[in-house]
Parts: C-alpha cells; structure tokens; sequence
C-alpha cells in the first residue's frame, strides 16, 4: 500500500524544514519508506521506490508526502524520467537440508501443531498450505488474519482449543506468523518451555525472536511451502487422528463449543456476546469480507466469525490499533466495487471503537458503499452500566458528576444508529434477536447505501472463561 497525503495548501518555503520533518518523520515508525519528493521531476523515481518498498521482502505500507506548491508546478513532460513498469518482486526459497530438517523434527514430535499467520495470506499461500494440511493431517491455527488462507471450517482447525494447542504443542511450524504479542511471545506458560520453532519467514530479521528458532525457513512463504509439501511426501510425514494429541485437541473442542454453544442458543434480554455475534454470522452473506474491532468483541469474532477464504478479514493487528474499522470496511468495499466482486463487507464493532472513527459513516453514504457496520453495543469499554444505574449516578447532578462517573463507561443506550439516518443511509436499534435479524435482512437487501445496526447487550456480558487471560499474558 502507498499512501499519499498533501501537508496543506500553503507553500512549501512558508512550512519550513521543522514542518517537512514533522510530517514525513511521523509516519516513519509505522511505514517500510517515507519521503516527500524535492521536486515535480523526481516525483516518479519517488513513487517507484514507495511501491518497490511496499511490495518486495515483507509488504509494508510506503508514505509520500505532496505539499500545495508542488502539487500546483508543472514541468515540460520531457524534463520528467519515467521509469518502467517494476518487476513482480522476486521470489526466495529454504535450502533444502533446512526443509529436511524441519520435516524430521515435524515426524519426530508427539504434539506438532502447525500456525498459519497472515504472511500466508499476503504470500497467496493458500493452495500450499491446503495441501500441507491434507498430506500431513497436522492440526492447525490460524491468527487473526490468517482465517481463510484454510477455511476456518476444516476439520483440522483447532481454534476451538487454541489455549490447549499453544500450551501443549511440542513442535510449532510458523508460516508467515511471528511470535509477537498475539502469539505471547513464544514464551511460558502459554508455550511449552522447550517448545521447538520451525519458522517460516521472508525477513531474516525475524528468527531467533524471544526465545530461538530451531529451524530457520528463510524465503517466500508460498514457495517454502511448497518445498514442505514436497519433502513431507518423499518422507511420508503423516500425523494420525488416532494419536493422544489428536485425542486431547478434540475432547477440548467438544467441551468448549458446548460451553459456547449454550451460550449462543441463550437469547435472552439483555443479549450475550455470543447470541449476538453467532446470529451475524449465521446471516451475512457467505465469504463476506470481514472487519473486526474492539476488545471482547473483536476477541469472541475471532472465533464466531468464520473466513472460507483468505485475505477476507481485517482487524486491530498486530498494532492493537482501535478505530481503524470503517476506514478499512471503506477501503474493502471500494476494493470489491472496482473488481466487481458482488462481495459484502461487514463491519462488526463495539461501541467504543466505533466511536473513535464513526463519522466515517458519511464518507460511506457519499461513495454509495453498502457497508453493513455492525456495533456490539455494551454501553462502555469492556463493559458500563445500564440505565437504572446511569441515572443514579446522576441523580443531583453538580461539578461532581465527572468524577462520578465510571472511567470505563459511555452513554447507556446510546442511539448510535441515528449517524446512518443523518448521512442518508439507515439504522436499526436492536435489543433481541428478533430486531437483529430483521436488521441483518434489510441490510443485505440494501445495495447503494450503508446501515448501522446498533445492537444492545448486557452491560456486564463476558467472555467464555480463558485459560490463560489478560492478566496471565501481562506477566510475561
């Protein structure tokens, strides 16, 4: 991705050296290249370098920044070098004892599991890794964006036991995942303390991260990929249903989706977190792309909504960013709308990270985007209070009600859906699921504007309980 921003309309020499600095230096720590050309003449010498950059080794997004006056200067066209079309970015492969090696330690473990992350999906890795998966028969976790590169559906999925799978897995093969916050860091007790690491990787940098890789797959992830493939044939690496392990991962599975389940089949008023998101999912078109934001709802979505296909779901990442929702349910659907994909995009939020970017829900009306924003609405973050005890709090109201007030909590039932009505698309209030589905079906049926379905939850609804919590990971 190139991004391109213009600093103002006032002249360059008026912003001065301090101002240039400011605006390109802001956006270095989060971009693979930031720049902003000197002149009109060396704009595509800039550009090529921003899409090389963004786009070879590990994609990144690349910054360039236009001030008002160059923007406003011409040139003869013969003053200006335009390059040629840049090269696909070249491609990399493991040597080949390393993939020997990393088959060998896959057939000698008694607990592999391997972990798809979202370089699997930039990579298009996707027939690959299937076919890794098929051959094996290696139980599987995806990350966050990594969902769809193997549907989330397959049989050899085990984000039902996630916690078990990380903390018992004795061998781990990363494809395009790194071992980062999501993944805790590799470390104990989330991780085995001798877990050994087959990494697969396009950035050298990345190995030997938090604790050390065993074997080290340096290249392009498709590519690598297909060498395990390969070499997990020639060697007959399969891994049985029959094992403990597989015993283990099931019986785990079992007994959380009936601790779930019970919770999606519990509709009753206030609604769970579960009722709310199953019922979302159940009726949203099939591989819509999926965008996903905020704490509880952004965690329990990880499980309740389900990809088929890769590169269809978007969220907080590896940045932990909150309000990036319906700017990136814009970029999708503009995205879909030019490739002609007939695909939906659904964003689905709680309250508090749809208020850092609500307003974009004009810039969906005036584009026309059918955007459906979905907003899990529990009245704070993590959790606030409900209306009885909202007007309590503010009973006698004076200087002190600020204070009062919990720091955590928002505005009880806040009527979220008017900004759809304002910008000229439409909004549901919903408080069972009843009103939610009827939502969920005009929405889909709505092709030429957005909707914002703003549905009401209990105010204190949780997670199913973790194993291994927040509050276990912030020791590490």
């Amino acid at each position: 991705m190139v991004l391109i921003g213009g600093s103002c309309d006032r002249p360059q020499e008026e912003l001065g050296a301090f101002q240039e600095t400011k605006q390109v230096e802001s956006t270095r720590l989060f971009t693979k290249f930031s720049a902003r050309p000197s002149n009109v003449e060396r704009i595509p010498m800039y550009v090529e370098k921003a899409i090389r950059m963004a786009t070879y080794g590990r994609p990144g997004a690349s910054y360039l920044d236009f001030p008002g006056d160059l923007l406003n200067t011409s040139v003869p066209e013969e003053q200006v070098e335009f390059l040629p079309k840049l090269p696909p970015p070249p491609v990399s492969v493991a040597p080949q004892d390393e993939i020997l090696k990393a088959i060998e330690l896959l057939k000698s473990a008694k607990n592999p599991l391997v972990i798809v992350g979202k370089g699997a999906a930039y990579a298009r890795a996707e027939q690959n890794v299937n076919e890794l998966i098929r051959r094996t028969s290696l139980p599987f976790l995806p990350t966050a964006m990594g969902k769809g590169v193997i549907p989330d559906d397959h049989p050899n999925c085990v984000s039902s036991a996630r916690s078990l799978a990380l903390q018992k897995a004795d061998v781990i093969l990363l494809l395009g995942a790194r071992l980062n916050w999501m993944l805790h860091f590799g470390k104990p007790p989330r991780f085995q303390p001798d877990v050994k690491i087959i990494q697969v990787d396009i950035e050298p940098e990345e190995f030997q991260q938090s604790i050390p890789t065993t074997v080290t797959l340096l290249g392009d992830v498709n590519q690598v990929t297909g060498q395990l493939v390969e070499a997990a044939s020639q060697k007959q690496l399969v891994y049985p249903k029959d094992t403990p392990w597989w015993k283990m991962i099931t019986e785990k599975m079992d007994l959380n989706r009936k601790t779930v389940g019970a919770m999606m089949a519990d509709t009753s008023v206030p609604l769970n977190y579960y009722a709310a998101l199953s019922t979302v999912q159940k009726l949203i078109p099939k591989n819509s792309i999926i965008v996903n934001e905020g704490a509880n709802t952004m965690d329990i979505g990880r499980t309740v909504l389900l990809n088929g296909l890769p590169r269809c779901r978007l969220d907080a990442g590896t940045y932990g960013t909150m309000g990036l929702g319906l700017g990136f349910a814009i970029a999708a659907a503009l995205n879909c709308q030019k490739e002609g994909k007939g695909q939906r995009v659904v964003c689905v939020q709680g309250d508090s990270a749809f208020g850092f970017g609500g307003m974009e829900i004009e810039t969906c009306s005036r584009y026309k985007l059918p955007i459906i924003s979905v907003i899990i609405n529990n009245s704070g973050i993590y959790g606030g209070v409900d209306k009885e005890i909202w007007d309590q709090i503010n009973e006698g109201g004076g200087s002190e009600l600020p204070y009062r007030l919990p720091p955590n909590t928002l505005s009880p039932q806040c009527r979220y859906e008017k900004l759809a009505e304002m910008a000229g698309g439409q909004g549901f209030f919903c408080e069972n699921i009843e009103q939610l589905q009827s939502a969920l079906e005009k929405a889909i049926a709505e092709t030429e504007k957005p909707t914002i379905i703003n549905c009401m939850i209990n105010t204190t609804a949780q997670r199913k309980q973790q194993d291994f919590d927040w509050l276990t990971r912030a020791k590490l």
